[in-house]
């Protein structure tokens, strides 16, 4: 269901971040993303470092080794090792762990002394103040779909069982930069158009409330995270709209409540889903919902039941998860003390792969109602009756549903051919024709 559309969606935020820390120390910073083209190590590096997620820890661990070797100082950071630091413990010279904001100045006066430590850890009290926007300095933009992309925040102030920020303290800790930080960043792009990619914009409703505020005059159109509990606060969905919200990302999971209580997701409320997609839709905003499958009470119902929902709420996109235990995690160790896991190799653990035993159903009918709902949501008929009733959704929910997802290899050979960048300027002037 996937092409490389996704992973060519917008450059690495936090390896530019790392990269604007480098340059402002007086270094010179290379920033290689392998969904771009595979790395081929190098003895020109006086340091490397290797951001990961769980599924490419294997891939990283090849890297640091070729390095090693070399003679090069290998730190490894990133989520999957700030989740889960002692599987990746011996593989790097040093672990990172935490936003790089408050542990990388350290790191590098400690390279240039020969006085490496074997970790650095961010401090739960990090003030979210000092974190800083990223540098695009050293990164080709053309090679992805866009560049507009901002995190005003980091973590989420919830901790849901199967989430990352389920796992070390400190690790997912909310976070969120100054109003005058990420407008200054907004004003940079010379866009009108901006994707928020925070974990949850809405961590801290006061701060975005303020933010909103000081966005009304840029006349933007914008989209962002969510969590559900956003309905608990309408006049913010009234200045959201406002102030250019064309569309948002919601966590919904899933439409058991069973399942919901089950990873201590008290945000959701299943009674009041409709409730929130009609808040959303009656305001203009298009919705991508999110839900995970494979919950404890989950059985192999879920997936019709799941599609007929998104259907009859003419859900504009959905996101589809197979539950994956992320290691460090509050359900991983779970899984593990109930001897519920039944793969190791980290590669599988992207939400693609059934890694762990369910409790109603084989792993096999998840996966296959995993496949099942994204063929069942975008298929053609489905794709029609789903079509949204505000006028001015209809084009970009027409070239996401048709050229992202159901004809997505379409699209990547065409981004191939013209650059990535071109075909995401023009799918964005399409998209806001009319508005």
């Amino acid at each position: 269901m996937d092409t490389s559309l996704k992973a060519r969606m917008a450059p690495h935020l936090g390896l530019l971040t790392i990269a604007g820390i480098v340059e402002d120390a007086g270094h010179s910073a290379e920033v290689v993303n392998e969904n771009v083209a595979p790395h081929v190590p190098s003895p020109d590096a006086d340091l490397v470092g290797i951001s990961t997620t769980v599924d490419v820890l294997p891939r990283a661990e090849e890297i640091a080794r070729e390095y090693r070797r070399m003679g090069i100082l290998v730190v490894g950071g990133g989520i999957g090792v700030s989740t889960d630091p002692e599987r990746a413990r011996g593989v790097f010279d040093a672990l990172c762990i935490g936003p790089a904001e408050g542990h990388w100045p350290a790191l590098l006066k400690d390279v240039e002394s020969g006085h490496l430590q074997p970790e650095y850890r961010t401090a739960p009290d990090f003030p979210g103040e000092r974190l800083r926007p990223p540098s695009f300095s050293s990164v080709d933009v053309s090679s992805f779909l866009y560049s507009n992309v901002i995190a005003s925040s980091r973590g989420c102030p919830f901790a849901c069982d199967f989430c990352y920020n389920s796992a070390v303290a400190g690790i997912g800790r909310y976070r969120h930069r100054t109003v005058e930080s990420v407008m200054a960043e907004i004003r940079s792009k010379r866009t009108r158009h901006i994707m928020f990619i925070d974990d949850n914009f809405i961590g801290d409703i006061s701060f975005v409330r303020e933010l909103l505020s000081a966005m009304r005059p840029l006349r933007l159109k914008w989209s962002a995270a969510v969590s559900a509990n956003v309905l608990d606060h309408p006049d913010l969905l009234d200045l959201m709209h406002d102030t250019g919200c064309r569309s948002l990302f919601v966590g919904f999971e899933s439409l058991n409540a069973d399942s919901i209580a089950g990873v201590h997701k008290g945000q959701n409320r299943v009674s009041r889903y409709e409730e929130l997609v009609e808040a959303l839709h009656s305001r203009g905003i298009m919705i991508n919902a999110s839900f995970v499958f494979g919950l404890d009470a989950d059985d192999p119902s879920v997936f019709r039941t799941t599609a007929d929902w998104i259907i009859k709420n003419r859900i504009e996109t959905v996101t589809a998860h197979i539950l994956t235990p992320y290691p460090g995690t509050a359900f991983y160790s779970r899984l593990v003390a109930e001897g519920r896991i039944t793969d190791d190799d980290l590669s599988h653990y992207d939400t693609a792969h059934v890694v762990f035993r369910p409790k109603h159903m084989t792993a096999k009918e998840l996966y296959d109602g995993y496949l099942w709902i994204y063929r069942e949501v975008y298929a053609l008929r489905n794709i029609i009756r789903r079509i949204p009733k505000c006028r001015a959704q209809i084009m970009p929910y027409l070239l996401f549903n048709f050229l992202y997802r159901k004809y997505g290899a379409f699209t990547e050979r065409i981004g191939n051919m013209v650059g990535f960048s071109r075909v995401g300027t023009l799918a964005r002037r399409l998209s806001y024709l009319i508005s």
